[in-house]
């Protein structure tokens, strides 16, 4: 047990999700093609769910290892890596969107909607101040995940960092899972209102975020491991816990708590026994690699599904999804290579995770970007440790 928590402590890249992502973002595209009610694909919006697990196990695994290994968490550090990952792309996009609807969208009411929530989308806060309208578009509107995302980037790092106890940051996490879990009920008891501030941000914090931090500690302490292992360590845990994600996703009663919860044991499973059945599946190069580029897709499949819309109308379900698919993968590949490489160059600079803290910063060669390379927002960003 101890040699499989050391190989797992000293893994630099966690293969696995990056096929993780690859399915997430399918379902997630597929959502959005399709909408609400076409059966299991109108379950994809889950697929973010998953997404936020992978973010939350990843960034605490990370920054977990560098207290380690450093004595400390460098947040100038942390903070300066997400800015050159998760910046340059969203706001170009972001900028992008507000040409073409300035340009050429008719409907003045959403038009006059999206400036007038551009603030938020500029602050990463769209997922307090933007709510959904189901009798209207709103334009930009699902980078709510990435509002929530970006609020977890500059929250937990400074909770973990300023904690003097190893426990104190399970018990804050443990205090925000249990409003993700408690927020739900009170909103459908007449208890919270969604619609004021107050309602929305409780109900913004994300119980698969809050499940994906506290599974990283577990995993990263040996009597958490010792207890983890012989569930999800095993060869068949990856499988089982595939089917049983499967199974929560196609019944519609199941309650979040739980789909959240298996997701986190899919994840977990995934980093842990690394070999297993669907190795193959969620290694395959192609697969792997949409996982690689797949913050560029989510920022970039809408603007693909208009243009494939107007490109070719009439048009069924699954041969628009096939079409945005391919176009937001291969504009992703595009901006991965030509636009967002030359930010990712510069995140070696604020790498100081494998420098002792002894050694003044002057004396130290350049650390080199690790092979491993850090996750993104959301998606997209690599799957290492």
């Amino acid at each position: 047990m101890q040699n499989a928590h050391d190989e797992f402590l000293n893994a630099r890249f966690f293969a696995g999700l990056d096929g993780l992502r690859c399915l997430s973002i399918v379902a997630v595209v597929a959502y959005h093609v399709a909408g609400s009610h076409h059966g299991l694909v109108g379950r994809g919006y889950l697929g973010v769910s998953l997404f936020f697990a992978i973010s939350g196990f990843l960034i605490t695994t990370l920054l977990l290892r560098e207290r380690d290994k450093a004595g400390h968490i460098s947040l100038r550090g942390f903070f300066a890596r997400r800015a050159l990952r998760i910046f340059p792309l969203y706001y170009t996009v972001l900028g992008l969107y507000a040409v073409l609807v300035f340009f050429s969208e008719k409907d003045a009411t959403v038009r006059g909607d999206f400036f007038a929530n551009l603030p938020a989308f500029l602050t990463y806060t769209s997922n307090w101040f933007v709510p959904p309208a189901a009798d209207k578009r709103v334009i930009f509107y699902f980078a709510w995940s990435l509002a929530t995302e970006e609020q977890f980037y500059l929250l937990w790092p400074l909770v973990m960092s300023l904690s003097r106890r190893t426990w104190t940051p399970v018990l804050f996490m443990g205090g925000l899972l249990a409003v993700a879990l408690g927020a739900p009920w009170a909103v459908s008891a007449g208890y919270l209102d969604p619609s004021q501030l107050g309602g929305r941000m409780l109900t913004s914090v994300s119980a698969s975020i809050c499940l994906g931090c506290l599974a990283a500690h577990l995993t990263h302490s040996p009597k958490g491991f010792a207890w983890v292992s012989p569930v999800l360590g095993q060869a068949w845990s990856v499988p089982v816990m595939a089917v049983l994600l499967a199974g929560a996703v196609v019944w519609p009663e199941a309650p979040n708590w739980l789909i959240s919860l298996v997701m986190t044991a899919l994840v977990v499973a995934t980093c842990i026994r690394p070999e297993q059945p669907l190795a193959p599946v969620l290694g395959h190069s192609w697969v792997r690699y949409v996982g690689t580029v797949s913050y560029g897709i989510y920022l970039l499949h809408m603007l693909a599904l208009n243009v494939v819309r107007r490109a070719m109308p009439g048009q069924g379900a699954a041969v628009y999804f096939v079409l945005t698919l391919a176009v937001s993968v291969l504009v992703a590949t595009l901006s991965h290579r030509y636009f967002e490489s030359q930010f990712l160059k510069l995140k070696g600079r604020f790498d100081w995770r494998e420098r002792p803290q002894h050694v003044p910063e002057s004396h130290l060669p350049r650390v080199p970007q690790p092979a491993a390379r850090e996750p993104g927002a959301l998606v997209g960003a690599g799957a290492e440790a």
